[in-house]
């Protein structure tokens, strides 16, 4: 999927998001704002799979950590949803793991407990060579 198609699906969830956000407004639980937005992005086409199981592969073992994403929308876009007072780091760091271990392309951040929905989300993009160490650290353990 180039960057055009990405640029389109994830304005289409983006405009989903915000019918959500329209109607409930801030302040209720964030599996009240995943199931309406799941409905809402059905509603409208879109493929959505819900809590998402994410295994972690270590050393070509495939083990079940217990990862999930919120929602995978059309198996491209990772949703993960929140409904807290302001978004932190260690949010967009999580997002960024989830794509990195599901290797998806593009994730949304959203924090539904904003009076104007758009000043809670974030687009973060899955940049495999920004994960790469910049130095060869001597290894510790056997490989």
């Amino acid at each position: 999927m180039d960057s055009a198609d990405l640029d389109e699906l994830t304005e289409g969830i983006i405009g989903c998001a915000i019918a959500v956000h329209r109607v409930l407004g801030p302040g209720l639980l964030e599996s009240t704002y995943e199931a309406c937005l799941a409905h809402e992005l059905d509603k409208h086409g879109f493929h959505v799979a819900k809590q998402k199981e994410i295994p972690i592969t270590y050393k070509s073992v495939k083990l079940d950590c217990g990862y999930r994403v919120d929602l995978l929308v059309n198996d491209t876009v990772i949703l993960e949803l929140k409904s807290i007072e302001k978004l932190q780091p260690i949010h967009k760091a999580q997002l960024i793991t989830y794509l990195r271990l599901a290797d998806k392309p593009v994730g949304l951040l959203m924090n539904f407990n904003e009076p104007v929905l758009k000043d809670g989300i974030a687009r973060l993009v899955n940049s495999p060579d920004k994960h790469k160490s910049p130095r060869t650290l001597r290894p510790r353990c056997e490989q």
